[in-house]
């Protein structure tokens, strides 16, 4: 399997929401509660600008939040951050240290945990929009391990009981993923097992399902099982 180009994902992704967000910026953003598209867009050029500070040996408890621009000028404003923070990921060696959140601490964190984060929100500005774009399927199940490496284990301290299975299954790319949370405990194994429920629809809904951007409903998604049982998985969406 040819190795992700987190980089030129975040380039495409990150033009996507330009050209999405034109004509739309004062739009709801159903994904993000009180955003409208303007919002949208400088969410992630603030969160581009963070990282191109980390990415750049930065400390957080040094850095300081930009002000939101005005409208008419936030797409413009969102272009140029993004621009800077991919050539700032493409200069730094991806094994350089950088601060983050979790335990890997180096520039290659950065690289795809901002090339998902903008993904989803291209995808934000697209169903804003009335024009949702499915998310790259290679990328999407690399975002789907991603929630589950780092997101999902925020969840296992809720005392949910009893244990849950729930199995995930790609329609579109190699990806499948048995998932067991409950009693504080969260496991995910990468493999085709029977769980409480399961889901088949592409990388892309799954990972957008995961992230509470669409719900388990409609033709894209096939149901099998308790499909209450997918509750377990909700709540570290933000």
């Amino acid at each position: 399997m040819a190795q992700l180009d987190h980089l030129d994902h975040l380039r495409r992704s990150s033009q996507r929401l330009v050209e999405t967000a034109g004509g739309h910026l004062g739009d709801a953003v159903p994904g993000c509660p009180d955003w409208n598209v303007a919002d949208l867009a400088y969410h992630v050029g603030r969160v581009d600008d963070f990282w191109t500070a980390m990415a750049s040996g930065g400390d957080p408890e040094r850095y300081s939040r930009p002000p939101q621009p005005p409208d008419d000028e936030v797409i413009a404003w969102f272009a140029a951050r993004a621009e800077t923070l991919a050539d700032t990921l493409t200069a730094a060696d991806p094994a350089s240290p950088a601060w983050s959140f979790w335990g890997v601490r180096d520039v290659a964190f950065v690289r795809r945990r901002i090339a998902h984060e903008t993904a989803v929100h291209a995808w934000d500005a697209g169903d804003a929009a009335g024009a949702r774009v499915p998310i790259d399927a290679a990328l999407a199940v690399d975002g789907i391990d991603e929630f589950f490496e780092i997101f999902m284990p925020i969840t296992a301290a809720r005392p949910i009981e009893p244990v849950t299975t729930v199995h995930l299954h790609a329609t579109d790319a190699d990806g499948e993923w048995l998932v067991s949370i409950g009693g504080g405990q969260f496991e995910v194994e990468r493999t085709h097992a029977k769980g409480d429920v399961a889901v088949r629809a592409t990388a892309s809904d799954l990972l957008l399902l995961l992230w509470g951007r669409v719900d388990l409903v409609g033709d894209e998604f096939a149901v099998f099982g308790d499909a209450s049982a997918f509750a377990a998985l909700r709540g570290t969406n933000g």
